[in-house]
């Protein structure tokens, strides 16, 4: 089975969040249940840069601008760039310019890329075709609508991996991405007097998963629906969720190159030269105290403005806190002061790099996410992997992949972490107090990193689902055109 992925970013090429992670690890994991994935990026500058042996096989015209896809290989990902100087070769990152604003033209930018994936479902390169699209997010959601107005029957999933982000524009742009006008109705586009990309995927989608189940249920609420809840009620019998994996080969403490001491379960001791490495390379006091690291965007989502009344409280515990990401100024700002206030206590670094997460993993006892939703989360994944314990709010996929050290679950040997109420100061304080006592008795300790170490949240089992969907709406578009029926999404 042939299938076209279409998204904005893909590790390692480019990453400003987890779907990159997961774009570019899912291909792989695929492969084995014989998938053969080919997946479509824009050609941002540092794309181009780090691959070689491009190889130009489609002229492309979108929106007015002159395009051509490139195809080559990139750490065993099979890719399509998409060249459009106009579009994507240009400073600051995927979505904003260097001043930190949006690009003014996003959705140009990325109606382009959904064209551009509609054209290849249609057309293929090259004596290749694919037999379903697979979408990531409102950047590539488009593209579902551009299919469907071409007559296109070939099947869509769309993935939203956080609903937050719309793609929402001005109804002003809408004459100029070349789409039918029935198109802009208030059951697919129009959006609040806006047009949304990613609500005309959702409208048009021959399948929606999120990134966990329990996000896919979430997001029909009114408290977390962000505004989509009614139209993700009407297609609630195409919305379904698959748990997020994460790639064990990149992320393996064994025989990770990021980390000065590799370690598994049986080796844990050598976890203490990587507990070192953070402490030096952070500016912490070096003692056997706690390490607690937040690996993380600086945003309100992510609770990080619930961080700033704990602080004095992991102080008076002894612990050190590290505060790795960036974002929000605003937010960052009284975390900053008390970074200035407890010297060697709290650390706060503006900025990310993946060598640096994988140490703070590597070298940190605990790992806080105090998300006030979280569709699935892979640093707490991340942080199993490594030993490090999640301290996590319960909400998407935190609640679902942490199991919260409670008795029965310490006598049951399947604890592997701690859960609070998502937006409680007070219980996040009380989760991570419970955490600090767990740390002061090193049998138990070791015991929960140990169980932690061996939850299995490899692509595997993810992957398979995602292969069983796929031949699903394969053999029902199959069926349907055989017996003449209408793609239920044609224009």
């Amino acid at each position: 089975m042939r299938v076209l992925s279409s998204a904005s970013e893909v590790f390692p090429l480019v990453k400003t969040g987890g779907m990159a992670d997961v774009v570019g690890a899912l291909p792989k994991a695929l492969s084995p249940h014989g998938v053969e994935t080919r997946t479509l990026i824009p050609g941002y500058p540092g794309v181009l840069a780090a691959c070689r042996d491009l190889v130009s096989v489609l002229d492309l015209p979108l929106l007015g601008e002159d395009a051509r896809v490139l195809q080559g290989r990139h750490e065993g990902l099979d890719l399509l760039i998409l060249d459009c100087p106009a579009l994507y070769r240009r400073g600051g990152g995927p979505y904003l310019d260097e001043s930190g604003t949006d690009h003014h033209d996003n959705w140009k930018r990325f109606a382009a890329l959904s064209l551009a994936t509609a054209r290849i479902a249609a057309d293929g390169i090259e004596g290749w075709r694919p037999d379903i699209t697979h979408l990531h997010d409102w950047q590539t959601a488009l593209a579902i609508c551009y299919m469907r107005s071409m007559g296109l029957a070939v099947p869509a999933v769309l993935t939203i991996h956080n609903l937050a982000f719309q793609g929402q524009f001005s109804t002003e742009v809408f004459h100029a991405l070349g789409l039918p006008a029935s198109l802009l109705d208030v059951n697919c586009l129009e959006y609040y007097g806006d047009i949304s990309f990613l609500k005309g995927g959702i409208a048009l989608s021959d399948a929606v998963t999120t990134v966990s189940p329990t996000y896919a249920r979430e997001i029909m609420t009114e408290g977390l629906g962000m505004g989509m809840e009614g139209i993700l009620f009407t297609r609630k019998e195409a919305l379904r969720g698959i748990l997020n994996g994460i790639d064990q080969t990149i992320w393996d403490p064994a025989q990770d190159p990021h980390i000065p001491a590799g370690y598994d379960t049986r080796t844990l001791a050598r976890r203490r030269e990587n507990r070192r490495t953070v402490e030096r390379q952070f500016g912490l006091i070096e003692n056997d105290r706690p390490i607690v690291s937040v690996v993380s965007r600086l945003t309100w989502q992510k609770g990080i403005d619930l961080l700033a009344p704990v602080v004095p409280g992991i102080v008076d515990r002894g612990a050190k806190l590290v505060i790795f990401g960036e974002g929000d100024p605003a937010i960052a700002y009284p975390l900053l002061e008390q970074a200035r206030q407890y010297p060697g206590q709290v650390v706060m670094h503006i900025g990310y790099s993946e060598p640096g997460a994988h140490l703070l993993h590597a070298g940190s006892d605990i790992i806080l996410q105090p998300s006030r939703f979280e569709p699935c989360g892979l640093t707490q994944l991340y942080a199993l992997r490594y030993g490090a314990i999640p301290v996590v709010a319960r909400t998407g996929g935190l609640a679902e992949t942490i199991i919260d050290a409670n008795e029965a679950a310490m006598e049951a040997r399947v604890a592997t972490g701690f859960q609070f109420q998502p937006g409680s100061i007070e219980d996040l304080y009380h989760a991570l107090d419970r955490a600090l006592a767990a740390f002061d008795r090193p049998v138990f300790w070791r015991r929960l990193q140990s169980q932690a170490m061996k939850a299995d949240f490899g692509w595997g089992r993810s992957a398979g689902r995602y292969a069983e969907l796929y031949r699903e709406l394969v053999t029902a578009n199959t069926n349907r055109i055989s017996t003449g029926a209408l793609d239920r999404g044609s224009l």
